[in-house]
């Protein structure tokens, strides 16, 4: 199974995931997109993918928020 990797994006004072080419949300928090992105990323995880969790910060940088490097 290929690595899963979520991208936490701040638009316009909402929050969305991207994942495979789609979005989610909006969220009205980054606390509560990164809860929902950490959720999807676990369910990958446990069924054999490495799940990445990346947040871009206000300077168009991306950081990691969470990782799975062993998959199940």
């Amino acid at each position: 199974m290929r690595n899963a990797r979520y991208y936490i994006l701040n638009d316009r004072d909402q929050w969305l995931i991207k994942f495979n080419d789609e979005e989610f949300g909006p969220y009205l928090t980054q606390a509560e997109a990164t809860l929902f992105a950490v959720e999807a990323a676990q369910k990958l995880s446990d069924r054999g993918a490495k799940a990445v969790v990346y947040l871009r910060g206000e300077n168009g940088r991306l950081r990691r928020e969470w990782v799975c490097e062993q998959a199940a």
